[in-house]
């Protein structure tokens, strides 16, 4: 259930990395992420660190390369499938960068940003995709300009520069899950 842009039941850790919508009715799209920190490594906190701005470069060397974004997203679904909020969805998390959709650009701007705890070699858990459809459902029911032509993955709005959520994203099955 969400209740004043907030998912009932997540992990609530506040980002300082958003800013304001111009116009919260015109929530359109939503976008699939995956991220591991370290890359192909889980759990650790060290995504939520990111999205807080409190990551330690000195407890990774691929961290020194990262610790200065300002990045977030508005969910986290862990590999066991819980969720992690870090942005209200009516305020603009700051997870697509360059993009395009459809001839728009600035995709923070319109959309809601998910990530999935993973990475492009591996295949997301069965716990992540329970997870991920059942919030998609209560997203398209909340933002209703969110269709299912409007639901991408970071790849699709940032093509040469982004991946994920990677070639294990099954679409086909969440698709059909989710309708």
């Amino acid at each position: 259930m969400i209740k004043k842009h907030q998912l009932v039941g997540a992990r609530q850790i506040a980002s300082p990395n958003f800013s304001e919508r111009t116009d919260t009715a015109k929530i359109a799209l939503l976008v699939i992420h995956n991220i591991s920190l370290p890359p192909g490594q889980y759990g650790g906190g060290y995504v939520e660190a990111l999205f807080s701005n409190s990551l330690n470069p000195d407890d990774d060397p691929y961290f020194r390369e990262i610790a200065h974004l300002t990045v977030s997203a508005h969910l986290l679904i862990d590999r066991q499938g819980q969720f992690t909020q870090f942005v209200p969805f009516d305020k603009k998390a700051w997870h697509a960068g360059e993009s395009n959709f459809q001839g728009r650009t600035n995709c923070n701007d319109f959309s809601i940003g998910i990530e999935l705890e993973g990475c492009d070699d591996e295949a997301f858990t069965a716990e992540q995709y329970r997870s991920l459809i059942s919030v998609t459902k209560q997203l398209m029911a909340e933002y209703p300009d969110i269709s299912f032509a409007n639901i991408v993955g970071h790849s699709d709005i940032a093509p040469g520069r982004k991946t994920d959520p990677g070639p294990h994203f099954d679409w086909a099955y969440y698709r059909a899950q989710c309708a």
